[in-house]
């Protein structure tokens, strides 16, 4: 399970692992080794290190497959980044967090599909939206950001 905890404590290097264990799913150090090794300058210790911490983290599990470790991970792809991208729009005031959607949706690679899928959930989210939204920032007035 994700909790605000795991997705707050994962450094950009332990993303980076959980990438590709998400990408290729059960692997052996050997594996992520390899790929990480093709994209970063990291040593086999700081890479066995990463995937540590994961496990610790409850973010890995392993099992011994022979004299190797097989890894996998214990939450999806789309649930820490849910989480994460959560966390990240509760630091913002409620008022602002329509436009930085549109930026992000500006910078961000979308199929066909998942436009379709856009349009769909917007669409059904117009129905019970407010004409404005406030500023939730400070808790004794309403303010104009």
């Amino acid at each position: 399970m994700v909790t605000k905890n795991n997705v707050h404590n994962i450094s950009e290097a332990e993303w980076e692992v959980m990438r590709i264990v998400w990408t290729l799913g059960e692997i052996h150090t050997g594996q992520v080794i390899a790929e990480l090794q093709t994209k970063k300058a990291w040593s086999e210790s700081t890479i066995k290190t990463l995937m540590g911490r994961l496990v610790k983290k409850g973010l890995l599990k392993t099992r011994k497959d022979g004299r190797r470790f097989v890894y996998s991970a214990t939450v999806s792809e789309n649930q820490m980044m849910l989480e994460a991208t959560r966390q990240m729009m509760g630091h913002m005031c409620d008022m602002h967090k329509g436009q930085m959607l549109l930026e992000l949706i500006k910078d961000v690679p979308l199929s066909k599909s998942d436009i379709e899928k856009l349009e769909k959930q917007l669409t059904q989210k117009e129905q019970q939206a407010p004409d404005r939204v406030d500023c939730n920032c400070l808790a004794s007035e309403q303010h104009d950001c």
